[in-house]
């Protein structure tokens, strides 16, 4: 039984929506971040990342940057360039991207539901990138980057989205990476309660991007939880802002890999020793994209082969089975030498938005081989959250990305 529940939104006032919107502040490094404030200075970015608001030699987490953030954030509230709703309210949030819509409904999730597993979570978290998110959501009173997550289609809920969706949309813009963002608001009480039954009936949620701010958003919680002894569970920081996805709306892309050497084997040597466990097949300069799940592309020299294991793992093993478990258990740990791809300096991960040419290029420049991938499947990731197991890194990449900025969820 999951409590996902309407909130009192912070959001951009009119005509202002598709200059604030950003993309997440984690798929920018401090520079990139920098020259997009440049190009647009309502760029949310300017909040999610207030180093941009000082000169190089200030530490990115220094303490001036976080209170920067807050006073960014609160400044724009009074000068009307935030507005708060003035009751509870769900969003429904639609993203186009080449013509393929994702719908999904901007609420409030439950850190309840995150303590006892009714939200599951498939990926660890790292302490460095916790603590900068919890002190920008301690900082800044709110959370300002919703998580992403995903639940089993429930015909209720898409009746109600669907009935907001006939309406006037609140914002309607196309973001200059020409991504489509529409939002619509439900502010109707006999829907908002219909909404809100319906997801009490959902058994779980998952978390599918954003286990960073998700982790930093319960520990604020729990730390102000130890402040407020007497505290009842209807205060505002014991939920955190999310964007919830039916489990059909979503699209996984593959997430590539790029290792910088051959770990000392000559590429002809290399080959014979990976056609142990694979049938390899030469198919020239032409870009391959593995079709089925079991299969792969690699790209070697100015080749491209296509990997096809000759055992499959076991299927009841729903971590072993992945591909991206596959791959890191018979090349890039034995072969290639890859015993840690979270620590390992020698591999890099390439999302799919960038395309094959992008591997042709890497292997070109910084790395001898590039392994292209068959996508996880959104049940691949249900089951291995289901069974209280972790993926390996990298495992998943999700588009679009959600705009940050959109809405805010103050928790005081």
């Amino acid at each position: 039984m999951a409590d996902v529940k309407p909130f009192r939104a912070i959001r951009p006032g009119k005509g202002l929506e598709s200059r604030i919107a950003a993309l997440p502040y984690d798929v920018y490094n401090r520079e990139e971040a920098k020259q997009e404030v440049e190009r647009e200075p309502l760029s949310f970015l300017r909040i999610d990342r207030a180093e941009t608001q000082f000169p190089e030699e200030v530490d990115t987490y220094a303490d001036c940057v976080y209170e920067k953030a807050r006073d960014l954030l609160w400044g724009m509230v009074e000068k009307g360039e935030y507005i708060q709703e003035e009751k509870e309210c769900y969003y429904i949030y639609e993203l186009i991207m080449d013509g393929r819509s994702q719908v999904g409904i901007t609420a409030c999730a439950s850190v309840d539901d995150y303590l006892n597993s009714t939200i599951k979570k498939h990926e660890n978290t790292r302490a460095d990138k916790e603590t900068d998110r919890i002190r920008h959501v301690d900082a800044c009173r709110a959370q300002t980057g919703p998580i992403f997550l995903a639940y089993r289609s429930q015909p209720a809920i898409n009746e109600e989205v669907e009935r907001a969706r006939r309406e006037e949309p609140l914002y309607d813009f196309t973001a200059p990476d020409g991504i489509v963002h529409r939002v619509w608001r439900i502010e109707d009480q006999d829907a908002v309660e219909k909404i809100r039954r319906a997801f009490q009936q959902v058994e779980n949620i998952y978390i599918a991007d954003g286990h960073h701010r998700c982790a930093s958003a319960v520990k604020v919680s729990l730390k102000r939880r130890e402040k407020k002894p007497d505290y009842d569970g209807s205060e505002e920081f014991n939920h955190f802002l999310s964007v919830l996805f039916p489990d059909d709306q979503l699209m996984i892309m593959d997430y590539n890999r790029v290792v910088k050497d051959l770990n000392g084997w000559e590429p002809e040597a290399f080959l014979e020793r990976i056609a142990e466990d694979f049938t390899v097949e030469r198919l020239g300069t032409e870009p391959l994209r593995p079709e089925r799940k079991g299969s792969f592309a690699m790209y070697l020299e100015d080749s491209w082969y296509r990997l096809e294991a000759k055992e499959p793992p076991c299927q009841e093993d729903p971590v072993g089975s992945l591909d991206v478990a596959l791959l890191q258990d018979r090349i890039l740990a034995p072969v290639l030498g890859i015993g840690d791809p979270r620590t390992d300096k020698r591999i890099d991960f390439v999302g799919g938005i960038r395309g094959l040419a992008e591997l042709e290029r890497r292997v070109h420049t910084d790395s001898k081989v590039a392994f292209a991938m068959y996508p996880t499947s959104i049940s691949e990731l249900f089951a291995v959250s289901d069974a209280g197991l972790l993926m390996p890194p990298k495992s998943t990449w999700f588009e679009p990305k959600l705009r940050s900025g959109l809405f805010i969820h103050g928790i005081e």
